[in-house]
């Protein structure tokens, strides 16, 4: 096996894995994953797809982000709990898998070579995370597993049973 081949099966995996039963958390969108806050649904769902958007696009290709204008709200100091600062929640779902699906359509553009090229533009300091495509594109796959849990905690915080799988 390649590594182009275990990098689309772990963007697969994470995205299918990390979305287990996410449309139930709906109505409880907003619902903090502990007593003390912590990143609820919605903002977990944007955080992933601004996230990939930089990732993929200003770091590994040197574009712009185009969620860019979710930067403050999704990746911010701050996750409010009020419902009136957030997109809707199945417009930021969609573009949450909207952003894994280019990812992965622009994955089955490279080759395995194709994903030693040097990122675009990587922080001084994280080459060893952006450093290259297939860094890039990995990273992108791990990120969607760190936050599962607290998408499993939210879930949990609403009183629905756990994520299975």
């Amino acid at each position: 096996m390649e590594s182009i081949d275990l990098i689309r099966a772990n963007l697969d995996r994470s995205r299918q894995l990390t979305l287990i039963g996410v449309e139930d958390m709906r109505e409880y969108c907003l619902v903090f994953p502990t007593p003390n806050g912590g990143a609820h649904t919605l903002w977990v769902l944007g955080h992933l797809a601004y996230i990939e958007g930089l990732v993929i696009n200003t770091l590994m290709q040197g574009k712009a982000n185009p969620l860019a204008d979710w930067e403050e709200l999704f990746d911010g100091a701050d996750i409010s709990g009020d419902v009136n600062l957030y997109p809707p929640f199945d417009a930021v779902l969609a573009k949450c898998r909207e952003m894994r699906e280019a990812t992965s359509t622009l994955l089955d553009s490279f080759s395995e070579s194709d994903l030693d090229q040097t990122s675009a533009t990587v922080p001084e300091g994280f080459e060893n995370i952006f450093g290259t495509y297939r860094l890039c594109l990995q990273y992108v796959a791990d990120h969607w597993y760190m936050h599962r849990g607290q998408l499993a905690d939210a879930r949990r915080a609403a009183g629905l049973s756990r994520m299975w799988v």
